[in-house]
């Protein structure tokens, strides 16, 4: 127990040393791209002058707290709804057949196609961002929980059977655990589309928000604000993410690993 303790930590700390590594190695190439004579190109330090001069004035908060929200409210919403409806289409076929093709053409459809038809219809305000959102971690969080609830062993569903359960103890004794690795991993590739969504949204129509202080940058070609914008979506969405697989490791520790 005690070798295995002691094999834990120095995974643990190769994890840290080279993500360390990995943070020295990305500014060092940025540093260099930006000492390579790129016109207008902005390093490390001027982006950190720009980020430190965004959060004293409160811009930055307030931009990344606006976006944070509405991802947060569509992502959400897209779950909850994702899930159960995974669940259906999964375990009955006559549900699976009605809803599948209007999920397959909306999957066809970008989230971001949809954004000029939801401002037409729902305004310039919250609701067609939140909507869009909505619809990009929807579609494929459902798509997860489908492919969770068909990928579960037949065998163990047939033997359950055999034991004398009935459909609700083998849907909450057996499916549910087995299609848990798949919902995650929809609720992780749906944060990335929420994120991408919102941006894209607020880069269209928003009075705030980091894509809303991206497409202000870049009227007046300042190109260390937009940097700043870049980083903060990209290290909000990767604590998000982290959490995520925090999250699945709690609830999945069953499951074989590599």
């Amino acid at each position: 127990m005690e070798r295995g303790r002691r094999a834990r930590g120095a995974g643990r700390l190769t994890s840290v040393l080279l993500g360390v590594a990995s943070a020295a190695l990305g500014l060092l190439t940025w540093t260099v791209l930006a000492n390579s004579g790129i016109d207008g190109f902005p390093g490390p330090v001027s982006v950190a002058r720009r980020a430190g001069q965004l959060i004293a004035d409160g811009t930055l908060i307030s931009d990344a707290g606006a976006s944070l929200e509405r991802v947060l409210i569509g992502y959400v919403i897209g779950v909850v709804l994702a899930v159960p409806v995974g669940f259906l289409r999964g375990w009955y076929p006559l549900v699976r057949r009605l809803i599948e093709p209007w999920l397959q053409f909306f999957r066809m459809v970008p989230p971001l196609a949809i954004i000029p038809l939801a401002i037409v219809l729902m305004g310039i305000g919250e609701t067609p961002k939140i909507f869009v959102i909505f619809l990009a971690s929807f579609l494929s969080c459902v798509v997860s929980t489908f492919q969770g609830v068909v990928a579960v062993d037949v065998t163990l569903v047939n033997a359950a059977r055999v034991l004398g359960a009935r459909d609700h103890q083998v849907f909450a004794g057996i499916v549910v655990p087995a299609s848990a690795p798949f919902i995650l991993v929809g609720m992780r590739i749906g944060l990335g589309a929420s994120w991408a969504t919102v941006v894209a949204a607020e880069l269209i129509a928003a009075q705030g928000g980091l894509g809303f202080r991206m497409q202000q940058a870049q009227l007046y070609y300042d190109l260390p604000t937009i940097f700043v914008q870049l980083i903060a979506i990209g290290a909000i969405g990767l604590v998000m993410d982290r959490l995520l697989l925090l999250a699945e490791r709690r609830l999945t520790h069953w499951q074989e690993r590599r």
